[in-house]
């Protein structure tokens, strides 16, 4: 059993709402942090298609329980209100270092002397960021994968400042909310599934933008040569635009940014931002 009883969700895009939720299902009170009122409307509507979700998808969620999770959690678009009582922080803010350092300095300065920082970052290392929380030995990367309820990985990532005792416990916190712990030994980045996952991404990306392939051959060529469910342009519309397109803007590979530029001006701009919006590389049922 963990000690942790309290859980604060920094950020509730789709990762973060997820996140938040599956920890309030799981039984812990949970205080999902947004920036603003707008931000945490559109939280609250992300939790009522996860009950549905739930319901629809994870045995035992009917009969109210996945609703019984739904009453655990609270919103707050105060920082520091927001984890004056947790015993465990996840932030999942934009991926900006800027934003992290900002984020996590304010926490420090407001989250209780028990409470264990974690990020779900997934390209930035915590040791770019641990000295902003004031508690590097306290602080550690937590990092889930989209559709957590399907997806149940929880990578577990430390630094050289870490105290194991700490590191321990967010392993049994992510069993508790059901998850499988992946307990990555050192710092990595992209983690074990990211380390994976981009290059299968990256390689795709290319050979659609340099006009090798088309998306849905390069998809059926995945699938049918390796078993796997999904091809990479599935993946990218289960992940979301927004990740990708942030990735691919910073690299140096001109199809990457070839990529990003696609990305931007015909997915994000006109609101086809995969799964969850209902059109991406392919279209879904609303």
């Amino acid at each position: 059993m963990t000690d942790i009883k309290t859980v604060t969700v920094l950020g509730t895009g789709v990762l973060g709402s997820q996140i938040a939720y599956a920890t309030a299902y799981a039984g812990f009170d949970v205080v999902a942090y947004d920036i603003d009122a707008t931000a945490l409307d559109k939280a609250r509507e992300r939790f009522d298609v996860l009950v549905a979700t739930y319901e629809a998808q994870v045995e035992g969620a009917t009969g109210g329980k996945a609703k019984d999770g739904l009453a655990r959690i609270t919103y707050s678009a105060d920082l520091a209100e927001a984890v004056k009582d947790a015993d465990l922080v996840i932030e999942a803010v934009p991926e900006s270092l800027e934003i992290k350092r900002a984020t996590w300095q304010t926490v420090g300065e407001s989250a209780p002397e028990r409470a264990i920082f974690a990020t779900n970052s997934s390209t930035l290392l915590p040791s770019e960021f641990m000295e902003a929380t004031g508690r590097p030995d306290r602080f550690l990367a937590l990092h889930f994968a989209n559709r957590i309820w399907v997806q149940n990985t929880a990578e577990v990532m430390g630094t050289a400042k870490t105290d194991p005792a700490v590191y321990e416990t967010v392993v049994e916190f992510a069993r508790s909310i059901n998850m499988v712990p992946i307990e990555v030994k050192k710092e990595q980045a992209g983690y074990v599934l990211n380390s994976l996952l981009v290059p299968l991404l990256n390689a795709a990306s290319a050979l659609w933008v340099e006009g090798v392939a088309d998306v849905e051959t390069i998809d059926k060529t995945w699938r049918i040569a390796t078993g796997a469910p999904m091809g990479p342009f599935q993946i990218f519309d289960v992940i979301g635009m927004v990740t990708p397109y942030n990735i691919a803007r910073t690299s140096d590979e001109p199809s990457q940014q070839k990529f990003a530029e696609i990305l931007k001006r015909d997915f994000i701009d006109q609101g086809k931002l995969g799964v969850a919006s209902g059109e991406g590389f392919y279209s879904y049922p609303r």
